[in-house]
């Protein structure tokens, strides 16, 4: 059966091929030409496969494509009631050389391991959930690198640390002087110095070549009003001992910045039991 056409006669070569022709936003068609002359956002043509009428951002398409309005609003209502929890996260900022074992310190912490291996780190960010005054909180905990070639990050890493750990090894005086700039750094970053949790901590305690005495140590932390620790991340001695009395000296921290108003001979009893801390 011969097909039947209505309207002018159509020449076969053109029937057979199906229309590829692509439209703009107004529904005109966009010939190879007016393609090339037209421009996307970042000043480019428009490629041919990209020239698609009536197109939206890939963002809106996949929501609006995949969620009711209702499921939408109620995703939102969940995010907000989930941003004030974040202000409970309490940001931890691990500075050190490289080599002296702060990811080490700070896998054994939160996953109970320890690496033989040495490998550089740029910047990783871990998380531990803890308990602390019966609130379960999120331990942030930023491990930074060694070098000295990334500046502006350490700045943004100070800028948004709540509490720092200062890392160097026993076995190394020159670990010990690179925290010195880091600390100066801190301090003209930071308005109020006194009341930043900051704990210098000797790591690798468990050498037997030290260079650093722990008497040293003390002192210079003595100098800076921070707290001092010894630590081995290999043998796991004093690593969540570390953790816990950064918790306790941000916890003292934040409670001291509180309004006092007039208190009960009851309340005060119930502070000084407060500020205890538990890791998860």
């Amino acid at each position: 059966m011969s097909a039947m056409f209505e309207g002018p006669d159509v020449d076969p070569s053109q029937a057979a091929a199906p229309s590829c022709a692509t439209h703009s936003g107004a529904g005109a068609p966009i010939n190879a030409h007016a393609r090339a002359n037209t421009t996307n956002r970042y000043g480019g043509p428009i490629p041919e496969q990209w020239a698609i009428g009536d197109a939206k951002p890939l963002a809106n398409v996949l929501v609006n494509s995949m969620k009711p309005k209702a499921e939408l609003q109620k995703d939102r209502s969940i995010r907000l009631r989930v941003m004030p929890e974040q202000s409970n996260d309490y940001r931890v900022v691990v500075f050190g050389a490289g080599g002296v074992g702060k990811s080490s310190l700070v896998l054994r912490f939160v996953r109970g391991t320890f690496r033989e291996s040495y490998i550089p780190t740029i910047e990783d960010t871990y998380r531990q959930v803890i308990s602390c005054n019966k609130q379960v909180c999120t331990l942030q905990i930023t491990d930074t690198t060694g070098s000295h070639q990334f500046p502006a990050m350490q700045r943004l890493s100070i800028s948004k640390g709540h509490a720092f750990i200062l890392v160097y090894s026993i076995t190394s005086k020159q670990s010990l002087e690179e925290l010195k700039p880091i600390f100066q750094e801190i301090c003209s970053i930071k308005v109020d110095i006194d009341g930043i949790p900051i704990m210098l901590v000797g790591n690798k305690c468990d050498e037997s070549a030290r260079e650093v005495a722990t008497q040293t140590g003390a002192a210079l932390a003595k100098s800076w009003n921070c707290a001092f620790m010894e630590t081995s991340a290999k043998n796991n001695v004093n690593v969540k001992e570390l953790f816990q009395e950064l918790l306790q000296l941000e916890k003292r921290r934040t409670m001291s910045l509180q309004p006092e108003g007039k208190k009960s001979k009851s309340q005060m009893r119930k502070e000084k039991l407060k500020g205890k801390c538990s890791l998860m």
